[in-house]
């Protein structure tokens, strides 16, 4: 973990500015200068070309949640798009309860046991999805995750949505300044198992206790809504009421925050007097942030996110990569990305959406 003074070095116009995104989900309309080169010119020239790339192959999505969640269901189509374009073919299987940890590792094993290529997951839990996953790559199936990891020796590569250091900054630092760093806070969470929220939640702590500009603000307590709309709806009124002093609600989690807003929007006791930020899409948090619920939120295209996840599992079944670190590769739209210490892959900069860009997005 960086130390604060290194991040606030880095981000400290990152509210004021808003981030540029890898890409919009319609794509063509926005400018989209991606990832660096990397700074190493002879590893970047290693990468390999597009015509060394394997055809054929069957590449399978296995999201937390299929069906219901848009954040996701953006990412398979992404995902969809760029095995279309290589010349293979996609699947998406998994269950409808992003809890449901054991159906997620059925749908891992009837996939190894049908003999695909390549696996793509966004995983319920970083451990009790290792049997499994373990199982898939010892029978020669590349394996990534992708938005939420398992234990690096539970698959080849991850692709990170963010740096986790960079996006908790800018959520507490948000919420902070909306609340006058002064105040309880909550979070409201996805499910507890998530292994992406619970590294977030984990940063956010840290910055809250060794940020010194964070003393007078206290994190009361973190509930988690399992990723549904109607419980989290519930949990927030459910802190709002046990909490009578809370200022600001941090939701890294896109169906929480949308219905912590809606809450917050139909009470008029609540409504611009509780702050609200976390990681929503665009056009979900829109009618939040024009009627004044929401300030500022942020998020990545998961469009783009399930591109490079995609793009990663093929490349690792064309043997191009193995997920060693500092091997480089061209992706989508000529863009280079390198693998990082344990094969994690970080797609870009996250987008701080306000009332001054958020029209200038669709997804």
């Amino acid at each position: 973990m960086h130390q604060i003074t290194s991040r606030r070095t880095g981000l400290a116009l990152a509210l004021a500015l808003p981030l540029t995104l890898l890409a919009t989900a319609c794509g063509e309309g926005n400018s989209n200068p991606g990832p660096q080169k990397p700074t190493n010119p002879t590893t970047a020239e290693r990468a390999y070309p597009l015509n060394s790339i394997r055809k054929n192959l069957t590449v399978a999505f296995v999201p937390k949640q299929k069906g219901g969640n848009l954040y996701l269901e953006a990412a398979s189509k992404g995902g969809k798009s760029v095995v279309s374009k290589l010349g293979s073919s996609f699947q998406e299987v998994g269950t409808s309860d992003s809890t449901d940890v054991s159906g997620q590792a059925d749908y891992i094993s009837q996939l190894t046991n049908q003999g695909v290529d390549a696996i793509a997951v966004s995983a319920q839990d970083p451990t009790a999805l290792c049997s499994a996953l373990k199982r898939a790559m010892g029978k020669g199936i590349a394996v990534i995750t992708y938005d939420s990891d398992t234990r690096p020796e539970c698959r080849n590569a991850f692709i990170s949505p963010a740096d986790t250091d960079e996006l908790t900054f800018t959520l507490v630092q948000s919420l902070a300044q909306q609340i006058n760093y002064n105040g309880d806070i909550a979070i409201l969470s996805a499910g507890q198992n998530a292994t992406n929220q619970n590294t977030w939640i984990k940063s956010m702590r840290e910055d809250l206790a060794t940020d010194p500009r964070y003393t007078r603000i206290r994190l009361v307590t973190i509930a988690y809504g399992d990723d549904k709309d109607d419980k989290s709806y519930q949990l927030t009124g459910e802190l709002l009421k046990k909490y009578p002093n809370l200022k600001g609600i941090i939701s890294p989690t896109t169906i929480g925050i949308k219905a912590a807003a809606r809450y917050l929007s139909q009470s008029p006791e609540y409504k611009g007097k509780v702050k609200l930020t976390g990681l929503g899409t665009p056009n979900d948090m829109r009618p939040y942030v024009k009627d004044g619920t929401v300030q500022s939120f942020e998020l990545w295209d998961p469009t783009e996110l399930g591109k490079l996840a995609a793009w990663t599992a093929v490349s690792l079944a064309s043997n191009k990569i193995t997920g060693r670190e500092g091997q480089a590769f061209k992706a989508v739209g000529g863009q280079f990305f390198t693998l990082k210490t344990n094969g994690v892959i970080n797609l870009g900069e996250p987008t701080v959406f306000t009332i001054k860009n958020i029209d200038d997005y669709n997804f």
